[in-house]
């Protein structure tokens, strides 16, 4: 999908409704933009932290544990999938 928009004078681009819906974009939602080749420029929606809960497998042995446990466990090489 090709979308154009203008830029305002104050440098802000209102990104077009088939593209807010696209991507699912709504207000207060965070977008990244990344600049390719100094000539184009990616815009992705930023997931809600929320949205990334479960996304992480968490071994059996270490759920219920403490956060400061895991950490150890993890950076004392002890934690396993």
């Amino acid at each position: 999908m090709d979308v154009a928009a203008r830029i305002t004078s104050k440098g802000q681009v209102t990104i077009p409704k088939p593209v807010r819906e696209a991507l699912k974009l709504s207000e207060g939602d965070r977008v990244l933009f990344r600049v390719i080749e100094g000539e184009r420029a990616i815009l992705a929606r930023t997931p809600d932290l929320l949205e990334l809960a479960g996304s992480v497998p968490v071994p059996a042995g270490v759920r219920g544990l403490p956060w400061h446990e895991i950490r150890r466990r993890a950076w004392s090489g002890q934690l396993r999938a």
